[in-house]
């Protein structure tokens, strides 16, 4: 995630409309589908988006509640891979035939190999660009391809875009999925371009009204009702997006030019892959062990902590660095002597 704001930075920035919602806030039920301020708020971030199209969920919430009602067991689900796991193991759980659409060796997704995964069985393709953990993107025309390849066939789409704001260049911003396609699904949320991950607030974007309307009945089995202050609070952030998100970006960028140079110094040892968005990177890393023993090894000697790809249950040599917190100079600083000596 990037560098979380506080309670104290929140209210700092809050218009008076906010604030007068957060001193006069009751912590009473709240409606299921979202306060209607802040899923107004949220449609404007979109082209084409109505607030009614717009359910507040948890992040997780949203893909437990899209897998568990849309799929069943036999079906096939396309997935980009390696991935935030519930976008996969839910369909694995349910007894779905799991596609896995992977990237080449410098982390880019072939729409040629995306072709050949979907077949006429194919029940959902689930898509996460930016992607975690390689911070990969698609190009526009790649995008286009992608919608067009699930058209024809009726393909649901649901696309994770937690990462979306937070390109380095805006040129390089995909339109979101609900954007381009009736059937599909979008899921966003304050928890990483936004910096508040602690709201545990998200949003699922439903083109296909019968469709939002069953996944509001399912989720009266798990959250009923997004959590009161979590709604004032990501009121506040999504009014102050813009700032938040340069905020975001510039630390983003300064610990990618600080990892460059780190690279460069060590080539021996990791084959820097640079992402194109997102607060993560996935490079290669050059070690005589498993690679997850390497990192055990680093966080037990140094208390460093580096992701192993094993974690995803991906073969190849390949780390995750956090690219979004203040403190990713001291890290990286442990990582240079653990390597050096």
């Amino acid at each position: 995630d990037c560098e979380p704001l506080s309670l104290k930075e929140m209210l700092a920035m809050a218009d008076p409309e906010a604030l007068k919602l957060w001193d006069n806030l009751r912590l009473a039920y709240t409606e299921s589908q979202g306060l209607a301020l802040i899923r107004e708020e949220i449609a404007k971030m979109y082209s084409g988006v109505h607030p009614d199209q717009v359910l507040i969920i948890t992040p997780e919430e949203g893909i437990y509640l899209s897998m568990q009602l849309l799929l069943n067991a036999g079906d096939q689900v396309v997935t980009t891979f390696p991935g935030y796991q519930s976008l996969y193991e839910l369909a694995n759980s349910k007894g779905c035939k799991l596609s896995r659409w992977e990237p080449d060796m410098n982390n880019r997704f072939s729409l040629d190999d995306l072709e050949n995964l979907l077949s006429d069985e194919t029940r959902m393709l689930v898509v996460n660009f930016p992607h975690n953990p390689t911070g990969a993107m698609l190009s526009q025309d790649e995008f286009q391809r992608m919608i067009n390849l699930v058209k024809e066939r009726d393909i649901l789409l649901f696309s994770d875009e937690m990462y979306r704001f937070l390109e380095y260049e805006e040129d390089n911003r995909l339109p979101s999925a609900s954007e381009k396609y009736k059937n599909s699904i979008s899921l966003c949320g304050m928890s990483k371009s936004f910096a508040l991950p602690g709201l545990r607030l998200g949003w699922l974007i439903v083109p296909d009204q019968d469709r939002l309307s069953a996944l509001q009945s399912y989720k009266d089995y798990t959250t009923i009702c997004p959590p009161a202050p979590s709604e004032i609070l990501a009121l506040m952030g999504l009014r102050n997006r813009d700032s938040i998100v340069s905020r975001n970006l510039g630390i983003i960028k300064k610990n990618i030019k600080l990892l460059e140079e780190f690279a460069e110094a060590h080539t021996d040892f990791i084959r820097w892959i640079p992402p194109r968005a997102g607060s993560v990177a996935f490079p290669e890393i050059f070690v005589k062990q498993e690679v997850e023993y390497f990192c055990r090894c680093l966080t037990k000697k140094t208390g460093a902590m580096l992701l192993p790809s094993s974690v995803y249950g991906f073969k190849r040599n390949c780390v995750r660095f956090g690219l979004g917190r203040k403190g990713f100079e001291k890290g990286l600083g442990i990582l240079d002597k653990f390597v050096t000596k």
